[in-house]
């Protein structure tokens, strides 16, 4: 014989009403634990965006720490300050002098008549003190200040040692090499009658003697004709002898 249970309707519609209660406020449950995931997801996610923000401003304040130590492109010496120690100055203005010896070159004033004869290449001869050296003719300026070209020579191999900026030497530009010639030191005979003549001594006698001038420079004249190895010739002081054939002298 079989047994069936029987339960009273409204308590059976109480027991349904419990687990549709059940049901949603487990989907609830599941919606707020997905919600609260989602939400600590995303907090995680500002604050690695705040750490990674803070490295950089890190990383700037660094680099600008490091941008306060002066690093110079060339090794050198300080020339001069600018600016005085411990003061405030603007971006980008500048804060001393930086010379590099190991670059000096030679600044030369030649006049311009000379302009013409010199060329890129041409051999130097550098002197000041007891320092000597050669070089080279490295840059010629286009333009004529007061009648003079400025003109840069460039050490030939090794600089000598010693030499600062600014400094005053004496240099030859050698515009042409004639070697084993017959020469004389310049005087004012080269400019009289246009250097076709000149005095030579025999025996305390200055005889007037045609002469042909080769080459000439600031200092000496090349001889080409008239003359030979030995005679002795007056250079100075013919302006006074008024083209006379023989001026004794005493």
């Amino acid at each position: 014989m079989a047994q069936v249970g029987i339960i009273a309707k409204i308590d059976y519609q109480k027991a349904k009403d419990a687990l549709n209660s059940a049901d949603i406020r487990s989907k609830h449950a599941s919606q707020a634990a997905g919600l609260e995931s989602e939400d600590v997801s995303l907090a995680l996610k500002t604050k690695v965006n705040e750490l990674e923000r803070q490295r950089l401003v890190r990383d700037n304040a660094q680099r600008r720490v490091d941008e306060l130590t002066v690093r110079a492109p060339v090794n050198g010496f300080i020339g001069t300050l600018s600016v005085a120690n411990r003061s405030v100055v603007q971006a980008n203005t500048a804060l001393m002098t930086l010379v590099d010896l190991s670059q000096l070159e030679i600044e030369l004033e030649v006049p311009e008549t000379y302009v013409a004869d010199m060329g890129l290449g041409m051999r130097a001869e550098i002197e000041t003190g007891a320092i000597k050296a050669t070089g080279k003719l490295s840059a010629l300026s286009p333009e004529v200040v007061k009648n003079q070209v400025l003109a840069r020579v460039r050490f030939d191999g090794a600089q000598p040692a010693g030499l600062r900026q600014n400094q005053r030497v004496a240099a030859r530009l050698l515009i042409d090499e004639k070697p084993n010639v017959l020469m004389l030191a310049r005087g004012s005979f080269v400019e009289a009658e246009a250097g076709r003549f000149a005095y030579v001594v025999r025996d305390g006698v200055a005889m007037r003697t045609p002469i042909k001038l080769g080459a000439t420079s600031v200092t000496a004249v090349e001889i080409v004709d008239g003359l030979k190895l030995g005679d002795k010739v007056v250079v100075a002081g013919t302006e006074n002898f008024a083209n006379a054939a023989r001026v004794s002298l005493n």
